[in-house]
């Protein structure tokens, strides 16, 4: 085959040395894969979570980014298996750029700092994105580096250009679509890995084997594309994207438990040494944000979080774009500043209405962030016809779900407050109050 020579590649079914990883996959692990794994800016991921706050709903859900990174390793030589029996691939892509992507697939996740999704949604000045920081830890300087430039043959800089796209050339382009696109490694690993770890069966049904398998080059060879045999199995991997998002990702005590955080560390981050920070582990950044938010007013929010007693928000109200609520129109997509002003606003008008004593940080609203999900846009080729058509116009379930719309149906806009507060908030129309504090002078401006 095309890509005999690469060791990795050829260890994929031999078994000859590989790593387990959950669920039973036996994951090629060569001399030079090995020497990456064990470098300090690695093994770092081991102590990073793949879903942070989500384990507070969902118990087992503490697996890590490094064994994340091993399953989408896995996959990335899966397809490069499969997409190395396309001649357009094989001109297109040599042995030298295979082996770029496979090291960019182990490392995609190297900059991933603690909690980063809820971080970045923040939009915090300055906060470079979490792929961009893999270039702190891919510098001349460290050991990573020198593994790439010396086992691998790789510079650096091959890797970066993969994770941080800077130069738009097919061949790069073709690249990234297998880590980062509609049906990429990633999706892949993660849609499986968090429902195998939440004990839930919704991300793991689809068949991946027959989508890898119905792999092909788009027209203009510059990403992915399917076979029409792999249309249903790709369907099925929207539709199961849709529901981890909806049953897992935005569970509304998984969105309190991460408005908890988020509105913590929006109080706390002028305080803190932010990149410092995000060289850290979660148990450290934990240490350091409790730390600095002793004896303050935002020590309760962390506290109910990592303290011995888990103590998280309750939902106050609700609005979805389904109910077409004026609330979530006006609402979701706002920077995170504009949700934290309204919130504040909101505890206000409460307090002066209701004769309440509720302070700003015991009502929380949660919104969905500025940017939205990765449109699922992917052609799928019919042979008898010889022609590609977009999986939107041949999928009723596509044109539904994985288009921009996806955002707008698995998001909610929600109002979270302290314990306490529950029961004397029901008897208050917040819906009411919300529209009279957007429309306020003091939002408004």
């Amino acid at each position: 085959m095309y890509f005999d020579d690469i060791p990795e590649l050829a260890d994929l079914h031999s078994g000859r040395s590989l790593i387990r990883v959950p669920d039973e996959q036996n994951v090629p692990f060569t001399s030079r894969v090995r020497a990456l794994v064990d470098t300090a800016e690695f093994q770092r991921l081991n102590e990073i979570s793949q879903l942070g706050l989500v384990s507070k709903i969902y118990p087992g859900a503490r697996h890590t980014r490094f064994e994340h990174a091993l399953g989408v390793y896995h996959n990335a030589l899966r397809y490069l298996q499969q997409l190395a029996k396309d001649q357009r691939f094989r001109k297109i892509i040599d042995p030298h750029s295979a082996e770029t992507l496979i090291a960019a697939s182990l490392l995609h996740d190297l900059g991933h700092w603690p909690f980063c999704h809820p971080i970045e949604d923040l939009g915090i000045k300055g906060l470079i994105p979490h792929e961009a920081h893999a270039a702190r830890y891919l510098s001349p300087e460290t050991e990573m580096s020198q593994v790439l430039r010396e086992q691998w043959g790789i510079d650096p800089s091959e890797v970066l250009e993969i994770l941080v796209p800077k130069n738009n050339e097919p061949r790069l382009k073709l690249l990234r679509s297998i880590l980062s696109g509609p049906i990429d490694v990633d999706k892949m690993d993660y849609l499986d890995r968090d429902s195998l770890h939440c004990g839930v069966p919704y991300g793991r049904n689809f068949d991946r084997q027959r989508l890898i398998q119905s792999l092909i080059l788009n027209e203009k060879g510059d990403g992915l594309a399917i076979t029409a045999k792999g249309k249903t199995a790709a369907e099925l991997m929207v539709f199961a994207r849709y529901v981890m998002f909806s049953e897992v990702y935005w569970h509304h005590a998984v969105r309190s438990a991460t408005g908890m955080f988020a509105r913590a560390f929006y109080e706390l981050h002028d305080q803190i040494d932010i990149q410092k920070l995000f060289g850290s582990t979660d148990a450290e950044m934990i240490s350091v944000l409790r730390s600095t938010a002793a004896s303050t007013e935002v020590e309760p929010l962390l506290e109910s979080l990592f303290g011995f007693q888990r103590n998280l928000y309750k939902l106050a109200a609700e609005f979805s774009h389904d109910q077409e609520s004026k609330v979530y129109t006006l609402i979701a997509g706002r920077p995170y500043d504009q949700v934290a002003t309204i919130s504040n606003q909101l505890v206000e008008v409460i307090n002066r209405k209701h004769q309440l004593s509720m302070t700003s940080l015991e009502l929380l609203i949660d919104a969905p962030p500025p940017h939205r999900e990765v449109e699922f846009a992917i052609d799928v080729y019919f042979a008898k016809k010889n022609e590609y058509r977009p999986l939107r116009q041949v999928s009723p379930v596509i044109d539904a779900l994985a288009t921009t719309q996806f955002d707008d149906w698995v998001k909610r806009v929600r109002v979270f407050v302290a314990p306490k507060w529950r029961d004397l908030l029901e008897s208050v129309n917040l819906e009411e109050l919300l529209l009279e504090t957007i429309e306020s002078p003091e939002i408004k401006e």
